[in-house]
Parts: structure tokens; sequence; C-alpha cells
């Protein structure tokens, strides 16, 4: 078993580490833009795969992913995990459906809700006790769902008929076009002091340092790492100005 992963500020790596490590104690997941993610997919029979959704949807890096190695899915058995900040119907289902035609065996799907870390808009916004309590409650459903899994019994959320009409018109016939390709709109103010923390965090590569500060490419994969990283709060994408920095690392108790 092994795990394989994206995760933007934290949310989806708690989880599928969590998961894992009630399920094996000795299994590993690994980042998806790493190099060996591949071989991990290749080396193991039992791959869970998460992520965060998107406008009830998988980000378009996960989809090239499961796409650039769909030799490699034949026959392998996955479970997806889906985290979001409210709601997305089908978010393991958009995944499996994809998976299945590479032949893979999807044997279930979870649903967890993580702190919201679009920090450019306002909407979703929580208090940080109110994101304790919602990590909380994940927890306990990551720990409900491997009692379940060591029984034999997996959870279905996102798998169903009735989840992807729910996906399709809560949100993804609305917006489909903002996952359908990488973005161009990662913007980037005066602001910017060229520390170059945002090229390094960027699983896409996507940001280069030019003339002193932070340069973006149009291969945006809207994981929000570098923006609720940003010391100077330079960067934005579905906003205009960063609001409140969102990263997992801020709700645990220190």
């Amino acid at each position: 078993m092994t795990g394989i992963y994206f995760s933007g500020t934290g949310n989806t790596k708690h989880c599928i580490e969590k998961l894992l490590h009630l399920l094996d104690e000795t299994a590993e997941a690994v980042p998806m833009e790493e190099e060996e993610a591949a071989d991990f997919v290749s080396r193991h029979d039992f791959i869970i795969l998460a992520y965060p959704v998107q406008f009830s949807n998988i980000p378009v890096m996960v989809r090239d992913f499961v796409k650039q190695h769909s030799e490699l899915w034949k026959g392998k058995k996955v479970f997806c995990v889906a985290t979001m900040a409210l709601f997305s119907g089908d978010g393991a289902g958009c995944a499996a459906r994809l998976l299945k035609r590479y032949g893979a065996k999807v044997v279930g799907g979870l649903h967890l809700c993580m702190p919201d870390s679009i920090c450019d808009v306002k909407l979703l916004k929580k208090p940080v006790e109110k994101n304790r309590k919602i990590i909380r409650a994940a927890d306990k459903k990551i720990e409900q769902c491997a009692e379940k899994i060591k029984r034999g019994r997996y959870p279905k959320n996102g798998l169903r008929v009735y989840d992807r009409i729910a996906g399709l018109l809560g949100q993804r016939l609305w917006f489909s076009g903002k996952t359908r390709d990488y973005s161009d709109r990662l913007k980037i103010s005066d602001a910017c002091t060229g520390c170059g923390l945002c090229t390094r965090l960027c699983p896409m590569k996507n940001i280069i340092q030019k003339s002193g500060r932070a340069a973006a490419g149009n291969r945006c994969t809207m994981c929000y790492r570098c923006i609720n990283s940003c010391p100077a709060q330079a960067i934005t994408l579905l906003g205009d100005k960063v609001g409140e920095q969102c990263r997992y690392d801020k709700y645990i108790k220190r």
C-alpha cells in the first residue's frame, strides 16, 4: 500500500498521512510532484490517491498525472480521498471515473471537509478555533474510515450517480472553465521582495525569479501554496487582495 497526493496548503497531506498510518504504519505517502511518485504507483497494488477539490473538480495537475502514467493504473486497487472546504458532490468520483478508464479498480472514496485555503476571497472564511473543530471532525471521520477498510468495507463517498449530478449542478457546470486547463491569472504585485520562497514552493515550477522579483507563467494549478506563504502577501489569483493566509500548520496548537 502507498499514497500519492497533491496538497496545496497541507490539508490533503495531513489527511492521507493519517489514513495511511492507521492502515499500515510502514506505508509512505509521496507528493505527486516528486520524481519518484510514478515509481511508487508501479510498485504497489493498493494506492490511496488524495487531492483537494477545485470547483467540484480535480486539479488539472492531478488529471495530468493520471493521464501521463495511464499504463500504470491497470489492475491497481485505488481508494480516492478528496478534501474540500464545504461540498463537492462527486469530488472522489471525478478521479474514479478517469482511473477506471485506464483499468484501475476503484474500491471506494472518502470526502473530508478541511479549512478553506482560498485566502484572497472572503467566502467561507472561519475563525481559527472553528477550523480546528473542522480538523478534529475530519480526523474522526478518517479513523472511522480506517476501521471500515480493515473490515473490508470501503466508504463510497462521491461515487454514486446522484453524487455526480450534485457535483455537476452544484459547481462544475458553472465553473468548468476554471478547471479545464492551467491558469495564467496568477498576479504578483510590486510588493514582491524577490525572496524566492514562491519559486521553491510551486509544484508546477510556474514561478521564476526575474530581475530581482518573482514572475508567473501560465501553468498555475491553483494550489495556493505561494499565495498563502508569501511573506509580503504579494500574490493573488481568484481575488485581488490577500486577506487571511491559510495553511494547515496554522491551525495546529503549539
